[in-house]
């Protein structure tokens, strides 16, 4: 058996914490809202197909309008909801901080792309996995976010986990 190295360790690790992570955050659908906002902001009942369809189209919409569009506002205007809870620690609550930093980081980053290469949903939560990059150039990076929507279909909450892509893998796969 071949012993890996610190980075293939660390890399695995990642992969390992994200997909548990997913996982979790899908299983917890049964109160339809994470413990420390239980209540705030109600609960959902069953959802219906059309429902969890409506909610993909939305979080798709939103994330290549603000980002590929380059439109952050139009995006919160129309599919976000009265509140936005921030999961990511390098991001604050709340639309308008959710604006400038798209407007900060696509300012930065005119090629910048969000390619999504899957979505999953299940009731009010729904994951997209993208390849995100900055230049043509740019191996990019993986991500996958995380996010729930209210009974009205509108986006409240986020969490997102990041890894770059690497220029050498330990198998023949890719990351999409």
């Amino acid at each position: 058996m071949k012993l890996l190295g610190r980075s293939q360790l660390v890399a695995f690790a990642a992969v390992t914490i994200m997909a548990v992570g997913v996982g979790a955050a899908l299983a917890n659908t049964q109160n339809h809202n994470p413990p420390n906002h239980r209540g705030k902001h109600g609960s959902h009942g069953a959802c219906s197909p059309a429902q969890v369809q409506r909610n993909k189209a939305t979080v798709v919409a939103y994330y290549t309008t603000a980002f590929n569009d380059k439109k952050p506002e139009e995006a919160v205007a129309k599919y976000g909801g009265p509140v936005y809870i921030q999961h990511n620690p390098l991001a604050a609550d709340g639309f308008q901080a959710f604006i400038d930093f798209v407007k900060a980081y696509t300012g930065a980053n005119p090629q910048l792309h969000v390619d999504i290469k899957r979505v999953i949903g299940e009731c009010n939560m729904v994951v997209t996995h993208s390849h995100i990059t900055t230049s043509p150039s740019d191996r990019g990076q993986a991500v996958a976010d995380i996010f729930r929507l209210n009974r009205r279909g509108k986006v409240v909450e986020h969490w997102d986990v990041i890894q770059p892509v690497p220029e050498t893998s330990a198998n023949d796969n890719t990351m999409f």
